[in-house]
Parts: C-alpha cells; structure tokens; sequence
C-alpha cells in the first residue's frame, strides 16, 4: 500500500526531468517526462515509503543522514535540484497540500521563542564544538551571508566586503555607540570598533560564542571599545546611536516581530539607525522545514518581507532602504561546503559519519534553497526619524556604480 501511495505521491509532483526510484522491494519506477536534470534514488529501508508518504520533507532529510536512502554518485545538488525544480510547478498530492496547511497553521506555536527556549534554541546549533565552525568559516568566523562582487572573490574577501558593506549603511562616525545583537564570534563588532572608532555592545545568548568573542576582544587589545554580554536583547537597556543584527532575526519568530521592532525603536537615539540583515523568502509567507526545525534551527523561521514590513510599519520605523541579495548566500554556502567537506576526515573525529551527512544536507539544502528554490537575504535599514539617512546611495557608490571598498562613509549634514 504504501509504495503505491508512495507513486501517487511522486505522479503528480516530478514533472520536469526525471527522477528513477528503486522501492526497497527491489521495484523500479520512473517519474518525469525523461529529460535532465536527472536523479536516481535507492530506499533500503522497508518502513522508508510509508515515512515518504507521511512527512516527506523530514522523512528524506533523515533518510539520507541514516543511509537508507542512498543517491547514484551521492549527487545530493542534483536530486535537490530536481525536487525544487518541480515544487516550483505546485504539482502535488492532496495530502501533501493537505499537510502543507496544517504545518502553516502550527507555525506561531513552534516560532514561540521567550527568553529561556530562546537560549536552548540558540545552544542546539551554535555551541557545538568551536573546532567545527573553524574548520569550515573564514578566518573572522562570519557565519552569514558574505557579500561577492565577482564569483572570483574568495570567501574572506567577501566577508570582509559584508562587514564593509554593513558599515557603509550604518554611516558610523568615531565616539558612536553601537548595539550589534546577535554578535556571533565577534568579528562585526571588532571591525566597528578598530575600523571606524565604534564603541560597542554585543550580546549573544551562545555561550561558545561568548567565550570566544570575549577572547578575541582582549586579543585585539579593544576590551575598552568593546563589551561581549551573554544576555538576551530583550534585556538591554540604554539607547544607542547605531544597532546592527546579522543573522539573528531568523531566531526571533513571527509572534515576537512587534516586541522585536519595538525594542529597536526604543533602543535607538533619536537620530539613529539599525540594520537588520536576515535570510527571507521571495514569495508569501510559509513555515520552516521539518528536517531543518528538528535538525538545525529549532525554533527558527525565515520570513517573508511583507512579515517583516507589518510590523516595522507599527512600530513607528522608517524603512530608509531595504536591499535583496539574491545569489551571494549560495556562493557563501559552496564555500562553506567545500572547506567543511575537505575537513570531514577530522569533523568525524570529533563527532561522526551521521553528523556528516546531517551537515551536508543542511548546507546543501539550504545552497539549493537560494539557487534554486525562493530564498534571499534581506538587508533592512531603519531609523526614527525621515533624515537619519542621506536622500540618495551616494554615500555607499562611486559615480560609475561601484562599491567604495574600505572607505568610511561621512554622514550627509544637509539630509539633517
């Protein structure tokens, strides 16, 4: 029974090119109008098509970290490409549907992040070893979005190119005060305060992260400039001239938006400016992944910018500009892969074969969601008042279009 719902699954969905499956019964079938892109898959394990039929988007994500499902040449891009080329199309079984509604409708539940699931969420994925996330990030530990202005950039020069990037937005003159929430390692809030003269307050609820970014504050001789705090933004006090937020938006959850804006608001002076840097979604608003949810980032959700935008809109914010990356989270993501594969003889000393393959599904599924699929990063500038920022980009491009590379940006007085 269920191989045959398994097919009734599939008949409908794989459309464009083809997908060859081996049932665990030895049975083979072919879904698809035979042209490429092209896929082959082996379940080995009995149980596997009804778990298929049940929940498939976690059901192949633990499948393959398991080893019951097994692809010709491990092709893992080429099968998630595929799977995302037809998704596209919306050519799916009813229950399939049927499921996608109910997950959207339990989504404010499993976003539902107060300070203490907060904290747990947040120790699940970044306070693994620290080993790890050397092995496979930049020298600076960026463990976001980097900023390529040719594919021929290498990904610290890409990192360094963000952070420049960023800066640029932020318009930080020397003496200002910068709240960078979520600070990761540190790297960001280092570069404000040796680069631009930036004092700085970074909170993180990882305690790995802590320990380390503080380490490497003392190191670069900054401990005056910069504070390292293991605190939940939502307790910060004070106000700031400057707040930052890379890659932590994607933890705070749709039901917290509106406090999250607010605390923004309140925390900013009244001629500041904040930018929000977050991975998005170029369509309507969804839910996260199963696998991902379970696997990688509980209680995490990339949003949709109309999400985003309500609550900014009723929090009393400008949206003095909001830039769309596109491709350059994919390129980050091939890099990170690349070097974390390259490491996967020591990686698996420390954990093992499981968490390898966990590892390259989620980097892998994460490339393709941003190559393929409708993902995007979203950088939002904010301020309270209409003239916080220049009228025009000037000040992050030259005449012929090009970003200034390492250049300080000087606030415009007469936007003021």
């Amino acid at each position: 029974m269920w191989n045959n719902l398994l097919v009734r699954l599939l008949d409908p969905l794989i459309r464009v090119g083809t997908l060859e499956l081996k049932m665990p019964d030895g049975e083979v079938r072919r879904f698809g109008d035979g042209t490429l892109p092209r896929a082959a898959v082996t379940l080995t394990d009995p149980d596997l098509p009804r778990k298929l039929v049940m929940n498939p988007d976690l059901a192949v994500g633990e499948a393959y970290m398991d080893g019951s499902l097994v692809i010709d040449h491990d092709d893992l891009h080429g099968l998630m490409g595929l799977i995302l080329a037809n998704l596209r199309e919306g050519n799916q079984a009813w229950w399939h549907r049927l499921g996608e509604r109910l997950a959207y409708g339990f989504r404010r539940f499993q976003m539902w992040n107060p300070v203490g699931r907060s904290k747990a969420n947040v120790a699940h994925h970044y306070d693994l070893s620290g080993e790890l996330y050397e092995l496979f990030l930049d020298e600076d530990r960026q463990y976001s979005c980097a900023y390529f202005r040719s594919p021929q950039d290498s990904l610290e020069e890409a990192q360094r190119q963000k952070k420049a990037h960023i800066a640029g937005k932020l318009l930080i003159r020397p003496g200002m005060s910068v709240l960078d929430i979520g600070c990761g390692w540190g790297g960001l809030a280092i570069t404000l305060a040796r680069d631009h003269g930036a004092r700085v307050l970074g909170v993180t609820l990882s305690e790995e992260q802590h320990r380390v970014a503080t380490e490497r504050v003392r190191a670069a001789g900054l401990a005056d400039r910069v504070e390292i705090r293991l605190t939940d933004y939502r307790r910060v006090a004070g106000q700031f001239d400057r707040i930052v937020s890379v890659g932590m938006f994607e933890h705070v959850g749709v039901p917290h938006y509106n406090a999250y804006f607010g605390k923004v608001r309140d925390l900013l002076t009244e001629d500041g400016v904040a930018l929000i840097h977050t991975i998005g979604r170029a369509g309507p608003p969804s839910y996260t992944s199963p696998w991902i949810r379970k696997y990688i980032f509980p209680g995490g959700y990339c949003p949709a910018l109309s999400e985003v935008m309500s609550s900014v809109e009723h929090q009393g914010l400008w949206p003095a500009d909001v830039e769309v990356w596109r491709l350059h989270y994919a390129e980050t993501l091939k890099h990170w892969q690349e070097r974390f594969l390259a490491h996967a003889d020591r990686i698996r000393q420390i954990y093992d074969d499981r968490f390898i393959r966990m590892w390259r599904y989620y980097l892998t599924a994460s490339e393709m969601g941003f190559r393929a699929g409708r993902m995007c990063v979203f950088q939002i500038q904010l301020s309270r008042r209409a003239t916080a920022v220049p009228l025009t980009r000037d000040y992050l491009y030259r005449a012929e279009g090009q970003p200034v590379r390492g250049q300080r940006p000087r606030a415009v007085e007469a936007a003021e």
